[in-house]
């Protein structure tokens, strides 16, 4: 059982404070994955935990205790880096027994560990082979399955998967989730800029930003309800289309002009808008179609990418080159240098205001 509690967490270099007032519950069990643009201090934060960082500031608590100025090695956590970090001279089974020994756990105690973690990690017949006869996944495997052997509280993973090609990544991804569907009441914080990786891995995700936390909440609560527009473009790929427009018309339905003239209609079931107030309106490319009424977005297609099952459209909607993206299903090429008309359901199109929400709070 390991219940993590981070309240006001500061962490500052000097008169430069990189991360602020982080507030946070991961619960016994819970896969927390921290994602963000680079120079979040999504990996600070992480080795924060771990003890490789001071913490200048708030309280880190595990199961309720202190752990500001606890050593790593006592906090019971183990910790997976980006760098498989093997000993090159040394099996399989030597590397992941390493840590028992330099405890002086008893043999037959590091041999059940060492045959537990082989078996879940599917490493059985490898354990006698030296790193060099292993593949990228196959190491960095060995290198949480050294993890495993330690049976820690927390298990720590600091962008484990960013040194595979892509196949392998899809592969350990596949086999990370595996191991937290074995290993269900293991408390697991996971850093990754990947957002394939944060969608399918995570109980919740934390979105860092600015020094601080965006939003906390689960892969389908970010991706349907942002709070903010940061949430919103970062979440989600392509990015949100975001277009700024003015409120003409409320009641049961809030009617916005768009800067080109075009409209746009959204229910707004938690929030008032005021006529003439000044918004943002945001629709992903996956929810736009081609309309056979009116329209919220119409311009000329000046690139078409096929992707297979989709099709990429980059809309230029005026002379000012504003871009929309669309992401229609199947191989749509005819559409290239051709005027498209797409719209949206209006449950699907967000508003905010101030760089907020005025759906989602």
């Amino acid at each position: 059982m390991a219940d993590l509690k981070l309240t006001g967490v500061e962490k500052a270099y000097g008169e430069v404070k990189v991360l602020r007032d982080i507030n946070l519950d991961i619960k016994t069990g819970e896969l927390i994955v921290f994602v963000g643009p680079s120079g979040c201090g999504k990996s600070t934060l992480l080795r924060m935990i771990a003890g490789l960082e001071k913490i200048t500031g708030g309280t880190f608590t595990i199961d309720g205790e202190r752990m500001n100025d606890v050593p790593p090695a006592q906090r019971g956590i183990a910790m997976v880096f980006q760098s498989y970090a093997l000993y090159p001279h040394m099996t399989v089974r030597d590397n992941m027994a390493f840590a028992l020994k330099i405890a002086k756990k008893p043999q037959a105690e590091i041999d059940a560990a060492i045959e537990k973690a082989a078996r879940i990690l599917q490493l059985t017949p490898y354990l006698d082979r030296l790193p060099k006869a292993l593949s990228g996944g196959q190491r960095q495997r060995v290198a949480i399955g050294r993890s495993i052997v330690r049976d820690p509280k927390v298990y720590l993973f600091d962008e484990p998967l960013s040194n595979l090609d892509a196949a392998l990544r899809v592969a350990t991804r596949i086999e990370i989730a595996q191991l937290k569907e074995q290993m269900p009441n293991s408390t697991m914080v996971y850093v990754t800029h990947d957002q394939v990786e944060a969608m399918t891995l995570a109980s919740r995700i934390v979105v860092l930003a600015g020094g601080g936390i965006a939003q906390v909440g689960t892969p389908l609560e970010l991706y349907e309800r942002p709070e903010n527009e940061f949430v919103a473009q970062f979440i989600g790929s392509p990015a949100m289309n975001l277009t700024a427009g003015e409120v003409v018309a409320t009641g049961a339905q809030t009617t916005i002009r768009l800067e080109n003239g075009g409209t746009a209609v959204s229910i707004v079931p938690t929030a008032a808008a005021d006529l003439g107030l000044k918004v943002n309106v945001g629709v992903r490319p996956e929810d736009l179609v081609e309309a056979t009424g009116a329209a919220i977005f119409e311009g000329t297609v000046e690139i078409t990418e096929a992707l297979g099952e989709v099709t990429l459209l980059y809309l230029k909607r005026d002379a000012k080159g504003s871009q929309v993206i669309a992401k229609l299903p199947g191989i749509r090429p005819e559409l290239r240098h051709s005027t498209v008309r797409l719209t949206a359901d209006p449950a699907k199109v967000h508003l905010f205001t101030g760089g907020k929400s005025l759906l989602y709070r």
